[in-house]
């Protein structure tokens, strides 16, 4: 028998073999240290822990966005105190023409303030925000603001921020659910930076951006906004976004003043509002090859206001709000700046150039608030009150009234002062604010400005203010619905039969209840079980009962297993209140109006 020549393995055989071998084995060992990581990070404990390197990024973003800004105001507009009437209306023109051109050309997503687009990213694009938003909003805001145009650095500091939370939420490979909570993340962590307010960042995003938040969204906002803060205080110091002086509440009537204050506040909120509403939409009917030219005339009328007596309106404006705390102004000049303010903010928005709205806000609410507690000192001089007191009721109804947000409004002014003996004057002010806005101009601004882009998001406002349906609502008394105790087959049928009915609920022992339709009972008559009792002939257990204060919408996972569920009161689950059906639940809804936008 011819045996079988074994041969040894070659040398570059064998090299082949061990390199394959070398290769499998390093790729099993990535996939097992993949499952080991999933295994010890689930995704919800690696969004938090991302969270943290988000607010650690966005603080450092914020932080050179500050300083650019500084820098770009000092090159622009000079350091010197006394300006050129000539650099005083050409520095913020040529930078308006010069940012229009690098929008056009280069960043087309920049224009705007950002919270309407991180929104936009959250419930249409998936989390989507390029890095070139960042880079164009970082670049563009900077020398629009530096350059006195009438915006802030919050709103841009806010998408900036939420930029870089999509790009890293990208490059970790994060499931889509959890892309679309990173830029709201994000913008939370850019926002506390550039307010140094972590608190009023939180509550704005959820007020205004997500609209809604569970314990595993709160935490990541949170984490990130604190991390943002932190690292900001780190390199710009831990003083308070402005230097405000001791503000007390002297006497239980100075509430009327500030109800006053929150009367006027509301209104000039609809002002501003209708106002931006109003030329944006007259700007973008202009033909496009003025686009390039607006922001250059929009800073030019920004520098002949400052020409003519006013050159506290460029920029943010920290420090005159500062003074105006102190009172360094008559009250007469602090109204005629509130106005400007308007004009100037209004102008600078509806030319397209990148910036936001909080800090003008913040100044007009300012300015207003020490206007009027000037006005009231001056005619009723038994109010009370400091100059600085005013001024920071005056910024949180400015909130209210015009950003619509009246939760973040309240915490932003004690957050801002550090004093909650103020509470009381911030909360009237503010709810009347609001409620005169929301009178006045039924629709947010933000909202209007996503419509005039031709988007269709979510109305966070909307959402607050919508009456919500329950099961009390639809469900209906349970008189002929329950079988008495004891009923065999036959009553029970007979029963349905001349109420023409489909089902009806039985009660069981001890306590309970289930439900049997028609065709149940008919097919157990044929069978010849018409004297036997229901409930022996029942297979299935209670239904789970429903109370009247649940959600109507909790109801519809019943209908798939019972034509009739039983709702019980909280005191007892033997205490029928009524029941409900599936076309219950549809006549309701089918009731409600449907709004045409």
């Amino acid at each position: 028998m011819k045996g079988v020549e074994v041969r040894p393995p070659t040398p570059s055989t064998t090299a082949t073999g061990q390199q394959e071998q070398s290769t499998h084995s390093s790729a099993a060992a990535r996939r097992s240290a993949r499952t080991l990581l999933r295994s010890m990070f689930q995704e919800d404990r690696f969004f938090l822990l991302l969270s943290v390197f988000i607010g650690v990024f966005s603080g450092l973003a914020v932080v050179c966005f500050r300083f650019a800004i500084d820098w770009c105001r000092i090159y622009i507009l000079g350091s010197g105190v006394g300006l050129s009437p000539t650099r005083l209306v050409l520095a913020p023109a040529l930078t308006g023409l010069f940012v229009a051109i690098l929008v056009k050309r280069f960043f087309p997503g920049a224009r705007g303030s950002g919270v309407n687009q991180t929104k936009a990213a959250l419930y249409i694009y998936n989390g989507y925000i390029p890095v070139r938003t960042a880079v164009g909003k970082f670049i563009t805001s900077s020398l629009a603001i530096g350059a006195g145009h009438s915006l802030g650095p919050e709103d841009p500091s806010l998408q900036i921020g939420a930029s870089l939370a999509s790009a890293l939420g990208r490059y970790t490979r994060l499931s889509r659910e959890r892309m679309r909570l990173i830029a709201p993340v994000g913008a939370a962590a850019g926002l506390a930076a550039a307010f140094n307010a972590p608190i009023s960042a939180v509550l704005f995003v959820i007020e205004e951006v997500i609209g809604r938040w569970s314990a595993g969204v709160l935490g990541s906002v949170v984490l990130s906004s604190v991390a943002s803060a932190v690292v900001m205080r780190w390199f710009l110091g831990s003083e308070a976004l402005f230097r405000v002086p001791t503000v007390h509440m002297e006497h239980p009537w100075e509430l009327i003043a500030y109800a006053i204050l929150g009367i006027v506040g509301g209104l000039a909120s609809v002002v501003f509002a209708r106002g931006i509403s109003t030329l944006r939409l007259r700007f973008r009917s202009l033909p496009k090859q003025t686009q390039i030219w607006q922001p250059a005339f929009a800073g030019a009328l920004i520098g002949f206001i400052a020409l003519f007596g006013a050159p506290q309106v460029m920029g943010a404006g920290y420090e005159y709000i500062d003074e105006a705390m102190h009172g360094q102004f008559t009250w007469q000049f602090l109204a005629i700046l509130a106005g400007l303010k308007i004009v100037a903010t209004i102008l600078s928005f509806v030319s397209g150039t990148p910036g936001g709205m909080f800090a003008p806000t913040l100044f007009i609410g300012a300015m207003l608030g020490a206007s009027v507690g000037g006005a009231e000192h001056s005619l009723l001089p038994f109010f009370g009150g400091s100059p600085g007191t005013y001024a920071l009721v005056g910024m949180g109804v400015l909130f209210a009234g015009f950003l619509r947000v009246p939760m973040t409004s309240v915490f932003m002014v004690l957050e801002v002062s550090g004093n909650y003996s103020i509470i009381l004057p911030v909360i009237v002010a503010n709810t009347l604010a609001y409620v005169i806005s929301r009178g006045l101009q039924p629709t947010p601004i933000f909202d209007l400005l996503t419509r005039q882009d031709g988007l269709e998001l979510p109305s966070m406002e909307d959402l607050r203010e919508e009456e919500s349906l329950h099961v009390e609502d639809a469900m209906r008394p349970p008189d002929d619905l329950v079988l008495p105790h004891g009923a065999t087959v036959a009553q029970a049928l007979q029963q349905l039969t001349e109420k023409s009915l489909t089902a009806v609920l039985v009660p069981l022992q001890p306590y309970g209840w289930t439900s049997i339709d028609k065709h149940t009972l008919a097919n157990l008559a044929e069978e010849g079980q018409g004297a036997v009792e229901v409930t022996s002939v029942l297979n299935s257990g209670p239904i789970p009962c429903l109370h009247p204060d649940h959600p109507l919408d909790k109801a519809l996972p019943y209908f798939d297993r019972w034509d009739l569920v039983p709702v019980v009161s909280r005191a007892g689950l033997t205490q029928l209140e009524g029941v409900i059906s599936p076309r219950d639940v549809l006549d309701e809804y089918r009731s409600l109006p449907v709004e045409s936008e």
